[in-house]
């Protein structure tokens, strides 16, 4: 019995008293996942990114762990219900447009001086002071600066990497840190500089050994380049700014190589506790799939066929095949290329359909983290061959934040 064959039956078992539809984590694996970042953030403290986790019993779990401190959150709503819930540390990565979450976070000294709003603009600034306007709150609000990493080349008319942040040059992040100190209410803390061209692109696509090594050397290229970039930066900012307190950095595909940088202070990552089937092409480091879901068998419409119920859960980023779910157990099943992951039904192709009955799971991995926790209101949780506990997403808990 291969690992895979024996992690099936391990989860069928635990699951056996469940209906399919079900989505679950291996504790084992998900711990295992979490030891590895820590051995690659080689003493750095790791910040989970909520918005690749999305289940706070699994955040807490986290959070439990030596080398793991603070929360990466995705909005501000989300940000301030972390705080409530006793979450101390909660860095939000993304500006936000919530007038009404500002409200209540500069009103509030406790949820002040846990959240970190994000800030590239001072027009950003200005939200925040609307919200204190007539009997608001008067709180300082701490804020994280972010530095534009993509690579660019040829004189800026290539550019490689997410469309972030407009702040690229040292001078750029540091005047805006001037005008974030001038302004009554505000007090710079941090600096984030997420690159998401190293982090979250595979290096080892299956079958594209050529655009694999065009990745890498890429990479190679991108670290180099914002190494030196990120150092200025950061001294820029001090000079500015003398008591900064952290500069946040990385992600699950760059965690070592991040680290590795004097002036990073700590690492984010999420997607790596999960391990989702976007991360299976990476030469840098190994993880163990630790959340999957699974679909039932409803139909067998014929040889080497079987139906499930559901099962269409894409990811977000630019469409393709990458971002469809896999069908991960039992192994050797494929989509039909007609239909592909269907909204109410999806056929499976492969001589494993034959061994299937109705009523049995079909076991899937997300193309994503996070995202799963937005089809399912809880987590099952398993360790061994037994469901150990269930607990509430994000949505089982009544918040779609976004």
């Amino acid at each position: 019995m291969t690992a895979r064959a024996a992690d099936r039956a391990r989860y069928d078992r635990a699951t056996a008293h469940l209906d399919a539809p079900v989505a679950i984590v291996d504790l084992e694996a998900f711990d295992a996942n979490a030891d590895d970042l820590v051995r690659r953030a080689g003493g750095k403290p790791i910040r989970v990114a909520s918005k690749s986790v999305r289940c706070r019993a699994l955040l807490e779990r986290a959070l439990a762990r030596d080398g793991f401190a603070g929360v990466m959150s995705f909005t501000l709503a989300e940000s301030l219900w972390l705080a409530r819930s006793g979450f101390e540390d909660v860095l939000l990565a993304y500006p936000s447009a919530d007038r009404a979450g500002y409200a209540e976070l500069t009103a509030d000294p406790k949820l002040a001086s846990a959240v970190t709003v994000m800030v590239d603009d001072p027009a950003q600034l200005d939200l925040v002071d609307a919200a204190r306007e007539g009997d608001g709150g008067r709180e300082v609000v701490r804020v994280c600066l972010e530095l534009d990493t993509s690579l660019r080349l040829f004189g800026g008319r290539v550019r490689v990497g997410a469309r972030r942040s407009p702040l690229h040059s040292p001078a750029e992040v540091a005047d805006l840190a001037r005008a974030v100190a001038r302004r009554p209410g505000f007090e710079v803390v941090g600096i984030m500089a997420y690159e998401g061209h190293v982090a979250g692109v595979g290096d080892a696509v299956a079958s594209h050994p050529f655009r694999s090594r065009a990745v890498r050397l890429m990479q190679a290229a991108a670290r180099r380049e914002l190494a030196e970039r990120r150092a200025a930066v950061v001294r820029a900012v001090r000079a500015v700014v003398p008591g900064l307190e952290f500069v946040n950095g990385g992600g699950t595909g760059s965690v070592q190589h991040t680290a590795a940088e004097d002036a990073v202070t700590e690492i984010a990552a999420g997607s790596g506790l999960y391990v989702p089937r976007l991360f299976d092409n990476y030469t840098s480091f190994r993880g163990r799939p630790a959340a999957l879901f699974a679909q039932p068998v409803v139909r067998r419409p014929g040889v080497g066929a079987v139906t499930v119920l559901g099962g269409g859960y894409p990811a977000s980023g630019a469409a393709g095949a990458d971002r469809l779910p896999v069908p991960y157990l039992p192994e050797g099943l494929r989509y039909d290329p007609q239909e592909g992951a269907g909204e109410v039904q999806t056929p499976l192709l492969g001589s494993p359909a034959d061994d299937l009955l109705i009523g049995d799971k079909v076991w899937f991995r997300h193309a994503k983290a996070g995202e799963l926790c937005e089809r399912f209101d809880a987590l099952h949780l398993v360790e061994g061959d037994a469901v150990t506990a269930t607990v509430p997403t994000y949505r089982g808990e009544g918040h779609t934040f976004l």
